[in-house]
């Protein structure tokens, strides 16, 4: 309640008249004096600004990182590479970053969830069925990865972008 209350520049007193609290009870919630209950932390949260759930929270876990060096890569069958960005810490989905030289393909591959694709540069062909559709820098293209799809950099030069999937439950962390 103290870091909430700060950063917003509030006094004690100024919180005790917005929630109709009492100064001294409110010194002892933010001493680890007095234990608030739920209806004194909806007060206190709408007082301040914040969900209630913020002063819940004890300790926030680290972001974690994966530098640019440690993606691992994989290459396709035709000619494009393919770095997984998330290196298997993302819990529900697969960021992957894709450099394809012109000619290069995906393959023919279909599996579980959507398919979501960035492009960053280049051109892509992408095929599923009897829809052929070509993508450039900016756009952004979803399908449906249980049909079976492949992507093609056309044009003269190379293509990047970013490849999002779902990570089915129980795949193992790359």
């Amino acid at each position: 309640m103290r870091h909430w209350r700060q950063e917003r520049g509030l006094t004690l007193a100024q919180v005790a008249a917005s929630t109709g609290l009492n100064v001294g009870y409110l010194s002892q919630v933010e001493n680890g004096k007095a234990s608030p209950s739920l209806e004194t932390l909806g007060a206190l949260g709408k007082a301040l600004g914040v969900p209630v759930t913020w002063f819940l929270v004890d300790a926030v876990p680290a972001p974690r990182v994966v530098r640019a060096g440690e993606y691992r890569r994989l290459s396709t069958a035709g000619g494009a590479r393919i770095e997984v960005v998330d290196a298997g810490l993302s819990i529900g989905l697969r960021i992957q970053y894709f450099t394809a030289p012109p000619g290069a393909a995906s393959g023919l591959q279909a599996h579980i969830g959507e398919e979501h694709h960035i492009v960053l540069s280049g051109r892509l062909r992408c095929t599923q069925g009897e829809h052929v559709i070509d993508v450039g820098p900016g756009d952004y293209l979803v399908w449906d990865a249980t049909v079976p799809h492949e992507a093609v950099c056309v044009g003269d030069e190379p293509c990047t972008g970013f490849i999002i999937t779902h990570r089915p439950h129980g795949w193992p962390k790359e």
